[in-house]
């Protein structure tokens, strides 16, 4: 165990005293990330203005053993970021510069602390974007983007965080910095960059990322579709798919989530609807407005009682305020909810969709789903009330079920929440022993004395063997009732 004000001494050596956050009242905020469910007070904090003093502090850690928790803007959802009580959290929100912007190779060099939607604002003026687009992008840090592998409700088509990334610079635990990837489409040797993006901060904590850079589309069109019936709704996600058409986004939302979203953004969703989806299309202006026809004539036939294209730009934006806004508009509904993140094959929608009602009713909490329909990744949100006893309880068990359902339709865990410590029990319903055994392999050659976010994403075989006396591992979990479907 470490003595808080011996350390403190040290890392005040080593930094300017601004960095080193120690007061109990000053560590507060710090006790968790967007899953506010689990709470940990840190030892203490760490504000590192600069790479070198994140090597550093790092190099000091792995020579002291001192457990270190690395933390971008804090918006996770799965605790990841969730402090550990006798180590150091180390926050990378004051790396915050664009380093560069590469217009003729369409890159832009950042630090791990630069907004999401920072990148996009400043590269707009060159006729630039960056694709991935998660909901809390105005708030979400590129670094947390890493760990991560965030997506939003453009990754259909332009994927996830990986998918945009060229290259990554990243300290090791032991003070060594290292380049993975490279400026080109291409790089010699293992893809170590695909390894450490999605990684949780487990194997290193990333202080430069080259992202790639899009053209922004010289013509984008939304169409907003309402339905009577869930299922028709999922139903006619596959069919655009199928279709050959690739939207840019395609998202789905219920009854309960269009409702609070319309009542908190006044996007002009019909309030009436059971589902709607909102399908965009962006390209050049022919190519858009061949697809859009095609679209509505796909809504109409699945069933659509309602199909509307956006009349301009501010319908457009406002079609998409609603569903980038869905989270905090449920969050009026109820004291606490609870963001679920799991993966299906699209042509399990609609069975899905109708297995987590009957949960809900099961459980007897309501649920509000949003979700990217297009890549069938679910974002339900449970909803509870933390004072009530037994509540959170019965919340974390509901969003098991959906999870361990998941698996059980060929799906997976998460999408790009992560599993921090929210889902470690639901990886031993994804994985066998010996995959877990592989992670754990991996992990070592990183860091062979887990200092690294410690606890968090891989369980521990004793830990899987307590879950798999209620469960059956690597997705053969019984649910009888997808029998009905």
């Amino acid at each position: 165990m470490h003595n808080r004000q011996t350390l403190v001494r040290k890392f005040q050596q080593m930094l300017p005293s601004d960095c080193v956050i120690f007061r109990e009242e000053e560590l507060i905020p710090y006790e968790c990330d967007g899953l506010s469910a689990y709470r940990r007070v840190p030892l203490i904090v760490l504000l590192p203005y600069t790479a070198d003093q994140v090597e550093a502090i790092l190099k000091f850690c792995h020579q002291q053993q001192i457990p270190v928790v690395a933390r971008g803007s804090g918006t996770g959802l799965s605790g990841g970021a969730l402090p550990h009580e006798q180590g150091v959290l180390l926050s990378l929100a004051r790396l915050n510069k664009i380093l560069e912007i590469d217009t003729e190779n369409m890159q832009a060099r950042v630090q791990p602390g630069v907004r999401n939607l920072a990148v996009s604002e400043a590269v707009k003026p060159h006729g630039l974007y960056y694709a991935p687009d998660p909901s809390s992008q105005i708030a979400c840090s590129i670094g947390g983007n890493v760990a991560e592998n965030a997506g939003g409700v453009h990754c259909l088509k332009y994927g996830l965080t990986l998918h945009n990334l060229l290259r990554l610079t990243v300290i090791t635990i032991d003070g060594e910095k290292i380049t993975l990837g490279a400026g080109g489409l291409d790089a010699p040797g293992l893809d170590l960059l695909t390894l450490m993006t999605g990684s949780e901060g487990m194997l290193g904590v990333v202080v430069e990322v080259l992202v790639k850079l899009l053209p922004i589309p010289t013509c984008r069109q939304v169409v907003l579709a309402a339905f009577e019936d869930v299922e028709a709704a999922a139903n006619a996600v596959a069919e655009i798919i199928a279709q050959g058409i690739l939207p840019a986004g395609l998202e789905m939302m219920d009854n309960l989530s269009i409702r609070a979203s319309e009542d908190f953004v006044h996007a002009g969703y019909p309030t009436d609807a059971e589902a709607i989806l909102l399908c965009e299309v962006d390209g050049i202006d022919d190519e858009v407005a061949e697809e859009i026809l095609r679209v509505r004539e796909i809504l109409l036939k699945s069933g659509a009682v309602q199909v509307r294209t956006a009349a301009d730009e501010q319908e457009r934006i406002r079609f998409w305020a609603g569903r980038k806004n869905a989270f905090p508009a449920v969050g009026r509904l109820s004291p606490d909810y609870y963001c679920m993140d799991g993966t299906i094959p699209r042509s399990q929608l609609g069975k899905v969709l109708k297995m987590i009602s009957e949960m809900s009713d099961r459980y007897g909490l309501r649920c509000a789903n949003v979700f990217h329909a297009g890549d069938g990744n679910l974002h339900p949100l449970i909803l509870y009330d933390a004072n009530i006893p037994g509540e959170l309880e019965k919340a974390e068990s509901f969003g098991g079920e959906i999870l361990e359902l998941c698996v059980a339709v060929g799906g997976s865990i998460t999408g790009e929440h992560g599993v921090g410590l929210e889902k470690i029990d639901q990886m031993c319903a994804q994985f066998t022993d010996q995959e877990l055994e592989t992670f754990h392999a991996v992990k070592a050659v990183f860091d062979p004395h887990n200092l690294l976010n410690p606890g968090k994403a891989i369980p521990t075989l004793n830990r899987c063997a307590e879950f798999g006396a209620m469960h059956v591992h690597a997705g053969k979990l019984r649910f009888p009732e997808l029998e009905r479907f």
